[in-house]
């Protein structure tokens, strides 16, 4: 059995077509890009808006410690 499928706590990533940790290695996304594809991909069956608000988060944590840009 793989670890991929075992999801704790939820089922929000285990019934997607691909599971965002899958994606994020696939893709050799870096923490910041982990982190909005983790819950753009959630929001609408776990947090809701509250997750959103976290991919503009990151986006904005990313633009400043990546490029220098505060929002």
């Amino acid at each position: 059995m793989s670890a991929l499928d075992t999801q704790v706590a939820g089922d929000h990533y285990s019934k997607l077509r691909i599971q965002p940790i899958k994606f994020i290695h696939e893709n050799e996304l870096d923490f910041f890009q982990g982190n909005i594809i983790k819950y753009a991909t959630r929001h609408k069956s776990k947090n809701g808006a509250d997750d959103l608000r976290k991919v503009i988060h990151y986006a904005q944590l990313a633009l400043e410690l990546q490029y220098g840009e505060k929002a």
